[in-house]
């Protein structure tokens, strides 16, 4: 009994070493092969990466218009014949025109081309006193004023200095040259020069020795009217 539990117990025995031997084996064999997974390394390319476009923005520059000469001209001043005498930044004299009022301009479409709206608004030089300011006209650009007065050049004068326009009834009204003290000129100054020559000329001294003397033909008949009409432009 002893020799059959003896023999069974090394059966047994030994299969037990034959199991660890195969169990020994397989652990080998796995451990021998690497996890598919693992068999190749992972791929580290990296990205393709275009790079951003640094190509600036196309910027049109800021428009630099200058302001509108809306910011206006210089007026000046010149004496002529002991007067100081309102101009524009030329030198020309200035005119304002009766009829006008402080807010409205009544000379409009031929009259404007002989008599030219100064555009405002305006500055002032040092001596030019008057109050400036501007109105809208009719066409709705803006002109420019002296004391309450719109203001104008005149087509007849050509140079600094002239006052053709000075004293002339034209136009449905008379013209005056803008004096810096803004009161209202003498008729007989240099803008009459132009008028009184052109009336001595014109009607005065021919006419009134042909026409009668001062009365029927001189200062009354022809000096006067050939006066106004003496400027130099007919309308």
């Amino acid at each position: 009994m002893r020799k059959i539990l003896g023999a069974a117990g090394l059966a047994a025995v030994a299969l037990a070493l034959s199991a660890c031997a195969s169990s020994g084996s397989s652990s080998s064999s796995a451990a021998s092969t690497p996890a598919a997974g693992a068999s190749s390394p992972a791929s580290s390319a990296p990205a393709s990466v275009a790079p951003a476009s640094a190509a600036p923005a196309s910027a049109a520059p800021a428009s630099a218009a200058p302001a509108s000469s809306t910011s206006g001209i210089t007026l000046g001043m010149k004496t002529i014949n002991g007067t100081a005498i309102v101009t524009d930044a030329k030198g020309l004299t200035l005119y304002w025109f009766v009829p006008d009022t402080s807010t409205t301009s009544r000379c409009t479409g031929s009259c404007a081309t002989y008599w030219p709206p100064v555009a405002g608004p305006v500055t002032a030089a040092p001596g030019v006193t008057g109050t400036l300011g501007v109105i809208t006209r009719p066409d709705g650009t803006m002109q420019a004023t002296y004391d309450g007065h719109p203001l104008y050049t005149y087509a007849g004068d050509s140079a600094p200095g002239q006052a053709k326009g000075n004293g002339l009834n034209v136009s449905g009204g008379v013209w005056w040259e803008m004096t810096v003290s803004g009161a209202k000129p003498a008729a007989a100054t240099s803008g009459s020069a132009g008028g009184s020559t052109s009336s001595n000329s014109g009607g005065g001294t021919s006419g009134g020795t042909s026409g009668g003397g001062m009365t029927g033909g001189g200062m009354t008949g022809g000096g006067s009217t050939g006066g106004s009409g003496g400027g130099g432009y007919g309308y």
